[in-house]
């Protein structure tokens, strides 16, 4: 089949190779434009765009897409039966969406329609489901809501972070990939039940601050689900202190919120909401490697009742 790829981050390639590998044609792959990177600002091509030079693939990498009609007719001269848009960065508007002979298909992480929107693993696991899923579906003008060609879901595996749960979503997004391809003239798209969609926006930056007056549950949760963008921190007096590693430990005594209980060979104590405990196993300090949390404490000098906010 001719396909027109859609995607830019690194999380992309999987898609693109493993349509090279079933022996599909990819005249032209749309990417983001190269964009200022690292402390340097240096331009940074996407990597979906250095494989594609790689392997000598024609790019095209108009800055909005919506509006960029030269995209448009390079996308007619590629003349695809079918787009495949993995993670590609811009909405793209009808003309685009309904060009080829079976449309665009999106591949999204998450059991639609639940967990509609950018950060559909982050919310999963910020939210304590046990399990998740691929979907793919038609694109429409919508935020996901297009009809449903296949999903497929797996349990959330306990402890599992952003990171990992995103390269297994993977391996299971390809494999449904390429068998809907080749099945997609027996396929009949189904529309989804728009009463049961939730949401997950975009998650920022300074989403990754800890609130000690949380749970640990959910504390432990956000940690997994921001591992390894944004990350979750806190702060001990000036210093931040990245959180990589932890979990759930029962409560012994009373504790305010953020105050550390307890400084043992298994890591740092902290007292979060509703009398539970966070057990700090894995931190990195500003500037710094990560480490384990007990010879933090030990450099630091962290005792119990000392605080972190």
């Amino acid at each position: 089949m001719n396909i027109v790829f859609f995607g830019s981050p690194a999380n992309a390639l999987p898609y693109l190779q493993a349509l090279l590998d079933a022996g599909h044609k990819i005249p032209l792959i749309f990417t983001q434009p190269d964009r200022p990177s690292g402390r340097g600002k240096e331009t940074t091509e996407s990597p979906v765009k250095r494989f594609a030079d790689e392997l000598g693939i024609p790019t095209c990498q108009p800055r909005r897409i919506r509006k960029d009609e030269e995209a448009l007719e390079r996308l007619k001269t590629a003349a695809p039966d079918l787009n495949v848009v993995a993670a590609y960065g811009q909405i793209m508007p009808d003309s685009v969406i309904f060009l080829p002979r079976y449309n665009s298909l999106n591949i999204h992480y998450s059991l639609l329609p639940r967990y509609r929107g950018a950060s559909p693993v982050q919310w999963a696991l910020l939210n304590g489901e046990v399990k998740t899923g691929v979907t793919l579906f038609e694109l429409n003008a919508g935020m996901d809501e297009g009809d449903i060609y296949d999903m497929e879901a797996t349990p959330i595996l306990p402890h599992e972070n952003a990171d990992e749960l995103e390269k297994r979503l993977t391996v299971i997004g390809t494999r449904l990939l390429i068998r809907t391809i080749a099945s997609i003239d027996s396929i009949k798209p189904r529309p989804q039940n728009h009463d049961e969609a939730t949401y997950a926006p975009l998650i920022k930056k300074e989403d990754g601050r800890i609130d000690w007056n949380r749970s640990a549950e959910r504390i432990a949760n956000q940690i997994r689900a921001f591992t390894p963008w944004p990350s979750s921190f806190c702060f001990y007096k000036k210093t931040r202190l990245k959180i990589i590693k932890g979990r759930v430990v029962p409560a012994k005594g009373e504790g305010d919120p953020g105050v550390i209980t307890a400084v043992s060979r298994e890591g740092l104590e902290i007292a979060c909401g509703g009398n539970t405990r966070f057990l700090i196993e894995t931190i990195q300090p500003e500037g710094k490697k990560a480490m384990d949390a007990r010879a933090y404490t030990l450099g630091a000098r962290l005792l119990p009742g000392q605080q972190l906010h």
